[in-house]
């Protein structure tokens, strides 16, 4: 048994550190940029009056609507389906049973979840259909609360996105991320890292509001509190000074954008 999991576990490095999947995996990072380009540009056009959907599906969307854009988004679904293949192979090729083993596992597991899930809603956009990212999360909360025990598992749920958010505030404040790619020299390097540290923080920003959007849901017993990252942005745009606020974290999760082009050239993969 030992050794048919070895054998298991070679096969699994062999086929993540395949020419192939790499080169595809880069091109999810690159895609993953330029989602989160949109999301921001959308987001400042909504800080100062303008309309549209601040999220992936409002993102991606707009995408569809352009010349060429029915093309990118086939580059989009290939590049994050493929990074998402990538790194549950990551999930499953770490070593070890203690909590911060299956912590991990659980870490590179989820990102990998994520990135299928994306591409899954790129899959639709590209084959012509739409999704409304507001509409699932109002629905997902909905059918939550409906269930026995729901609010708490809403209540679970919420403090597991304020829980993500911390983590990406805390990797760009102390530029974790350094660690996932190999930061150029100079002057590159040190606009390399200020995207980092500012696309980080703001990405954490807006996933710790979504966490709290889910919590009013719960503790309201009203789905429509819970309408995702569109929403949570949005929200923000309420505060006072609202327009600044949504702005930088606008600006922000365009710095996340241009950091995840030169991740797609300079991952540690």
């Amino acid at each position: 048994m030992p050794e048919a999991t070895e054998d298991a576990r070679r096969t699994t490095s062999r086929l993540q550190n395949s020419r192939a999947l790499t080169t595809l995996a880069r091109v999810g990072f690159g895609m993953n940029g330029v989602l989160h380009i949109l999301i921001g540009v959308i987001a400042l056009r909504v800080a100062f009056g303008g309309g549209g959907e601040a999220d992936q599906g409002g993102a991606l969307g707009e995408l569809a609507s352009r010349p060429g854009g029915q093309a990118l988004l086939w580059v989009i679904v290939v590049g994050l389906w493929a990074l998402g293949v990538f790194q549950i192979l990551e999930a499953a090729l770490v070593r070890g049973s203690d909590k911060e083993d299956w912590a991990e596992r659980v870490k590179e597991g989820g990102k990998g979840v994520a990135y299928l899930a994306v591409g899954f809603t790129a899959f639709t956009f590209a084959r012509g259909g739409s999704s409304d990212s507001s509409d699932q999360t109002e629905s997902l909360s909905a059918r939550l609360l409906a269930t026995p025990g729901g609010v708490v598992l809403l209540v679970v749920l919420a403090l597991a996105i304020v829980a993500i958010g911390g983590y990406f505030v805390v990797k760009g404040a102390r530029q974790r991320f350094r660690e996932d790619l190999v930061v150029p020299s100079g002057s590159a390097g040190r606009v390399t890292v200020a995207f980092g540290v500012v696309g980080y923080v703001a990405k954490g920003i807006a996933l710790i509001v979504v966490g709290v959007l889910f919590g009013v849901a719960a503790v309201q017993a009203d789905p429509d509190e819970a309408s995702g990252l569109d929403g949570a942005l949005k929200a923000l745009a309420e505060l006072p000074f609202g327009t600044a606020v949504l702005t930088a974290v606008a600006v922000g999760l365009i710095a996340f954008g241009l950091y995840s082009f030169v991740r797609a050239r300079r991952a540690r993969l």
